[in-house]
């Protein structure tokens, strides 16, 4: 067998033994670089991890996780839910468009899906199941709905992607996941309204919410809607880098925690730097340690023989489109979207580019592929948060998950067929696409 194969079956094997990702990378192209370079080349380990993690957007990631956990602990989640439910008032479906829309509202925060379902599961499951809804239906909801924080910017996932394709402006990535979001939460909206209908959900107000006035509750939440409009005008007006923008928003939220709602202290935001910091290091290390992977698909040629493979296929570019989104609804499936894009975009970033396809675009519809995957089991890493906080088992929302990954899918089908939607908003703005 050639080098290049015994990596990758090293990796699967390393995969399927229960080994951690990260270090799966590493070890398979440890075997790579034995295989089919030379032994001492295994002295380049050290400089091929800190090669990797050395570039400046990637300081955005771990502030960003850190914006999102200072939002979740003051008390934002919840004034957004008081604000939306005096909003829309008391109806069938009420407290799902709730959730649908203060997870996205969350996700133009945190940037991260398990993060954004967290902090709404907390405080909407408790109201959800008094108005009648099954536990099982509000986990997978909240958990389909909090994946759209991949889409809609600032995008830990989006960030990651600027950085693997050469060439692409992370401001015109972050303006193409606007719409594309919004589109995949009202995707989610149809059917959680429908079938809250048709099972007479919520046919009577929800305790609590009939003393919830729109003008009380939108000063409330005032605080928490300026969040996204601060991060993404500033980048609009060129105020700041997407990286500044990540430090202002960790500003921002402090400021708001500790002074506005008053509910997080000196000493939560310590730890809530050690939570960051653990997190971050986690995302860091994947990214550190498949570089060792990257550099030896690279030298052995891995990465371009699949490439050839997979353009050999067909040469339908619409059929071949339609064979990767499937390949990475698979890996969204098993992995998470870090682990995805280093394992996936070496392989088909010359696939795109023998195709010609937008890579704007093209990068949206990856990180759509990868939030349904953050719902769908078997390891949905969203649901498994939402499903812990229920005190459920992950079975029990299978068939609820299904649904919710038809709905998205449609998303996905019409951005497919329509790129515009996608691209129309970074164009208007000036972005290069």
């Amino acid at each position: 067998m050639t080098p290049d194969i015994w990596m990758l079956l090293a990796f699967a094997g390393f995969l399927i033994a229960g080994v951690p990702v990260a270090f799966s990378l590493a070890l398979a192209g440890s075997v790579g670089i034995v295989a089919g370079l030379s032994p001492d080349m295994l002295a380049t380990l050290g400089t091929n991890t800190y090669n990797s993690v050395a570039k400046y957007p990637l300081i955005a990631i771990p502030l960003f996780i850190l914006t999102g956990l200072i939002f979740e602990r003051s008390g934002v989640a919840l004034r957004l839910v008081r604000f939306a439910q005096a909003l829309i008032g008391p109806r069938h479906g009420g407290l799902a468009l709730v959730a649908v829309l203060v997870c996205m509202i969350m996700g133009g925060m945190s940037g991260s899906g398990p993060a954004d379902a967290a902090a709404v599961a907390m405080v909407m499951l408790p109201s959800m199941t008094k108005a009648g809804y099954p536990k099982p239906f509000s986990a997978t909801l909240i958990a389909a709905s909090a994946s759209t924080a991949i889409l809609i910017p600032p995008s830990v996932a989006l960030i990651l992607y600027s950085i693997v394709v050469p060439g692409v402006d992370l401001r015109a990535l972050f303006a193409a996941g606007l719409f594309p979001g919004i589109l995949a939460g009202l995707a989610l909206l149809v059917p959680a309204m429908i079938v809250a209908k048709r099972y007479g959900w919520e046919g009577a107000p929800v305790e609590g919410a009939e003393t919830l006035t729109v003008r009380t509750t939108f000063r409330q939440a005032l605080p928490a809607l300026f969040a996204p409009v601060l991060i993404l005008g500033g980048l609009r007006s060129g105020l700041f880098t997407p990286t500044e923008a990540a430090v202002v928003a960790v500003a921002y939220g402090t400021i708001v925690g500790l002074f506005l709602t008053k509910e997080l202290s000196l000493r939560d935001l310590w730890e809530l730097l050690g939570e960051a910091a653990i997190i971050s290091g986690v995302v860091m290390l994947i990214i550190a340690l498949a570089g060792i992977f990257a550099w030896a698909g690279t030298m052995l040629g891995t990465f371009r023989h699949l490439a050839e493979w997979i353009i050999g296929l067909t040469d339908n570019g619409i059929l071949l489109l339609v064979l990767v989104m499937l390949a990475v609804l698979v890996a969204g499936m098993l992995l998470d979207a870090i682990s995805i894009y280093l394992i996936m975009m070496p392989v088909l970033i010359p696939v795109m580019q023998h195709f010609e396809w937008n890579p704007v675009w093209f990068g949206i519809l990856l990180a759509m592929n990868i939030a349904i995957g953050q719902f769908t089991p078997p390891v949905a890493v969203n649901l498994m948060v939402t499903t812990e906080i229920a005190k459920i088992r992950l079975e029990e929302t299978l068939g609820w998950a299904l649904l919710f990954v038809l709905a998205m899918a449609c998303a996905l089908a019409l951005v497919a067929i329509f790129p515009s939607i996608a691209l129309w908003l970074p164009s208007v703005l000036g972005y290069n696409v």
